[in-house]
């Protein structure tokens, strides 16, 4: 089943061309579905990108329709904060994930099925009898899986539209290609083209998938060929209403990154930033103080050596507000994929933001006007050094960037066409 794509406004236009038809898809008024939602995260508190994703998507399609939602816990599944999800969903179940080394079976295993190995030792029988039951009870009308994870137990459930939401491509790719030892790059790139083979089987059972940006659409519509599924662009956004709150007004000589640096990615560009770049900054502006939020650990900070004029907030309950409270956000990014939820996140409360071109990916902005672009050390410590010295470029960057957040990446236009999506998808298949 075919179903159309999302509304051009969103898919092409500002963001660089995609898949969509020319006339936008409407919105069903009188339309009522039951969802079930399958989510590979437990979406409160939306303190991460993907948990405020699901959440901003899950609040559009509980305002339309009645969702059940099945979700997986990063920890045990007692006691999880649902304060928010029992008001927006009509039903909410917890499942701990489980999770066993890779045995030698399992690699075996991979070479002759299009199963990854880590499916299997992450697989929760407990997670599939639920959806089965769930959907049967229901009759549900869609089925959403948030994120590849949760795309098995999804295809277990037949005679429904299934819609795959954020399926991420470029990832395993970007892997291959930072190995340096022959023998990694080698184990990486078999890890690409076997996830691709798993991608390309498991896509024939969904009727549309989604991804954040045009360069993973293209990706995408590689793999499937002339197989008749929508690919839809539903890129990341920031809460333009909630961020109007707040009012930028930095202390002096601040910089901050916000990010967990459990992250791979994050670890490596706070690194690479305290390395690099914190002490051409500190030569000129000695109380040049970066902050480092999300929760961390012992031994994460002790990879990053010891380095004067750093701090390390741990989880901070409402992130905007001490970013209002930045003079610049840092984002020296050289590892990861997708679009960067941090840098809207900053734009739409008015703070500059200073990033290299593997941060700016996938974002319909312009460097020098929306944001400032450096990927060497010594450009990226110029540019930064250039915001905290003028205060009429940061406001400046403040202005034009909350504007464009404004304009292209509001989540509630973003989940709204989502939601039209799912619709479209559902009449189609019904």
């Amino acid at each position: 089943m075919f179903c159309p794509p999302l509304n051009p406004t969103v898919v092409g236009g500002g963001f660089g061309g995609g898949f969509a038809l020319p006339d936008p898809l409407p919105i069903q008024k009188d339309l009522h579905m039951r969802i079930l939602a399958l989510s590979t995260w437990w979406p409160e508190p939306a303190d991460n990108g993907s948990r405020m994703r699901i959440m901003h998507l899950l609040r559009a399609l509980c305002s339309r329709h009645e969702v059940h939602l099945l979700a997986f816990t990063q920890g045990p599944s007692e006691g999880v904060q649902r304060t928010e999800l029992t008001q927006l969903c009509a039903s909410v179940q917890a499942f701990a994930r489980p999770g066993r080394p890779l045995t030698s079976a399992d690699r075996l295993k991979s070479l002759v099925v299009n199963e990854p190995a880590s499916v299997r030792a992450t697989w929760s029988a407990q997670f599939a009898q639920a959806a089965q039951a769930t959907a049967a009870s229901l009759r549900t009308d869609a089925v959403v899986a948030m994120e590849i994870d949760v795309a098995p137990y999804a295809r277990l459930i037949k005679g429904t539209t299934r819609i795959l939401e954020d399926l991420e491509l470029n990832f395993m790719l970007q892997q291959h290609r930072l190995q340096r030892a022959p023998h990694k790059r080698l184990r990486y790139l078999l890890t690409a083209l076997k996830h691709r083979s798993y991608v390309k089987h498991i896509l024939r059972d969904f009727a549309a998938v989604t991804v954040v940006s045009t360069d993973e659409a293209a990706l995408a519509r590689q793999i499937v060929g002339a197989q008749a599924l929508t690919v839809a662009v539903v890129p990341n956004g920031a809460d333009v209403a909630g961020s109007s709150r707040y009012h930028y007004a930095p202390d002096a000589d601040t910089l901050i990154y916000p990010g967990a640096l459990a992250y791979h990615a994050n670890l490596d560009a706070v690194q690479f930033f305290l390395q690099t770049m914190h002490p051409l900054i500190r030569q000129v502006r000695p109380q040049a103080t970066l902050r480092v939020t999300g929760r961390n650990t012992a031994e994460q900070r002790a990879a990053l050596m010891p380095h004067e004029g750093v701090e390390f907030t741990g989880y901070v309950e409402d992130i905007r507000a001490l970013i209002a409270r930045s003079s610049v956000e840092v984002v020296p990014l050289r590892q990861g994929s997708g679009t960067r939820l941090k840098i809207l996140e900053a734009l739409a409360v008015g703070a500059p933001v200073v990033t290299t071109r593997k941060g700016m990916e996938g974002l319909a902005l312009k460097a020098g006007e929306h944001l400032l672009v450096a990927d060497t050390p010594q450009a990226f410590a110029r540019a930064t050094l250039d915001l905290l010295a003028s205060a009429a470029l940061r406001q400046r960057l403040s202005a034009a960037g909350r504007q464009a957040v404004a304009e292209r990446y509001d989540w509630s236009k973003i989940a709204a066409d989502f939601c039209a999506l799912v619709e479209a998808c559902a009449q189609k298949g019904s």
